[in-house]
């Protein structure tokens, strides 16, 4: 069986690129569902599939991030990944949707857990609000928020690889990927036609879709008048070629296999950060992933 994909709404779960690429499982919050049936329902998920990726947003409420780590605990499986992301809700159903893919691969959980990270790197994330005024998650400059309060105003934001913000207009542009993708669309209450017109013209999108705006996006992006897009790789075998282009490692302390710095299972770090960081007077290892906190 392949490794089970978890999210924490049902809105991040795409429809499909195939039908080879498998569902994910919503694991529900604190304010929806009691302890004993979400700790069921993901043990269920462990004896399926042996191995189980929760991903989720940096921004969700504290509350769903400590049921999370509370599941984890009393569970105590190191089976259970906790991929916490910084990427928006559409970038983030994108990124869960590319792990779908994955997971049938013939790749180790750890590698896919993992890959989530390099992956993040080639979504190109972003919306078109009409206010920038209550933009957290996106460094805004004074003039910025100054033009926010004349009507009318426009504004392209990039919030993932790079931050990038600019107020539209004739010359306004977003630098895009330097790669052929797809363009996903979701629009909110902005009236607008810059998304599917200018920007897919100007990175040469390879094709568009249109999907609902995620239900945590007026939140994210501090509006309700936006359009909400972000691009993608629809080829399975593209994103295998990147996975497997990177050297892989195996984690030293619960052996699984691993690409980049951090085991995303155990939260182990490679041994000779885990003895600078630890020189430091700083948690490290797996118990470090006990204690969630922010940023």
């Amino acid at each position: 069986m392949p490794t089970a994909i978890a999210v924490t709404s049902a809105d991040l779960v795409l429809p499909p690129n195939d039908q080879q690429t498998p569902p994910a499982t919503a694991v529900q919050g604190p304010d929806a569902q009691p302890l004993e049936a979400a700790l069921a329902e993901l043990q269920t998920l462990i004896d399926q599939h042996g191995y189980v990726i929760v991903v989720y947003s940096s921004a969700v409420p504290l509350a769903v991030e400590r049921r999370l780590h509370t599941m984890r605990s009393i569970l105590e499986s190191d089976r259970i990944a906790l991929l916490r992301s910084d990427l928006p809700p559409l970038g983030l159903a994108v990124l869960v949707r590319k792990l779908r893919q994955l997971s049938i691969c013939d790749l180790s959980p750890g590698v896919v857990a993992s890959a989530g990270y390099l992956l993040t790197h080639y979504i190109h994330a972003g919306a078109v609000l009409n206010s920038v005024a209550r933009l957290d998650h996106v460094p805004v400059s004074l003039k910025s928020h100054a033009k926010s309060w004349m009507p009318g105003s426009q504004f392209g934001v990039i919030a993932n690889p790079q931050p990038q913000l600019v107020k539209l207009g004739p010359e306004a542009q977003l630098a895009g990927p330097e790669f052929g993708t797809w363009l996903l669309v979701a629009k909110g209450q902005l009236q607008t036609d810059w998304v599917t017109g200018t920007l897919a013209n100007a990175w040469q999108v390879q094709g568009l879709r249109e999907t609902p705006l995620p239900a945590d996006s007026q939140r994210w992006w501090g509006t309700g008048r936006l359009v909400e897009f972000a691009t993608y790789l629809p080829d399975t075998s593209v994103l295998y070629q990147l996975v497997t282009s990177v050297r892989r490692d195996r984690c030293h302390w619960c052996g699984l296999e691993l690409i980049g710095e951090q085991c995303v299972f155990c939260s182990a770090a490679p041994p000779e950060r885990e003895n600078r960081t630890a020189a430091a007077g700083v948690p490290v290892g797996r118990h470090a992933q006990e204690s969630p906190h922010r940023h």
